[in-house]
């Protein structure tokens, strides 16, 4: 069994300043309180005697790999990151940030706004400017026919409205 997995294609690195913001929240929530906590209570349960079959160290011990290696994640990100604060100058076309209003081929309405890839949201309808809609979204202005290849088939939709 193999467990060799190729090299991803690294995200852009660009991010909203609000994106930034959550992520340095994370960063913070992670190293200085959660850490501390975990790491209080594997001391304590280190403490106890036979680690070999103590489930609260066991446990602790691999809580604090994950918050390691998440807060090294952040820390490298956060340093690599271009913050986008400021509207283009060209407001009539789409670019990184904007908000877009879709219509499909039956007149539903779709509103996206490009983000980031670590600013997905699907909830609040944030999408990464690397996904297909997203790489072809880009640039385009309003009335602009968008065709998407989905694995369901193609689909197009009108750009009704570009805000940032």
């Amino acid at each position: 069994m193999i467990r060799y997995r190729p090299p991803q294609k690294a995200g852009s690195k660009y991010i909203t300043a609000e994106g930034e913001k959550t992520l340095k929240a994370e960063l913070h929530q992670l190293w200085k309180v959660e850490r501390p906590i975990v790491t209080k209570s594997v001391s304590e349960a280190a403490a106890l005697g036979d680690r070999s079959e103590n489930a609260e160290y066991i446990y602790g011990k691999k809580r604090l790999r994950e918050i390691d290696r998440r807060v090294r994640y952040l820390g490298n990100r956060l340093e690599e990151m271009t913050v986008v604060s400021k509207p283009p100058d060209d407001l009539t076309k789409v670019y990184f940030a904007a908000y877009i209003s879709l219509e499909d081929e039956e007149g539903k309405p779709y509103r996206y706004r490009l983000v980031g890839p670590d600013e997905i949201n699907p909830h609040s309808s944030y999408i990464s400017m690397d996904s297909p809609m997203g790489k072809a979204l880009l640039g385009r202005k309003i009335d602009d026919e968008v065709e998407i290849e989905s694995p369901t088939g193609s689909k197009v939709y009108y750009i009704t409205a570009i805000d940032y």
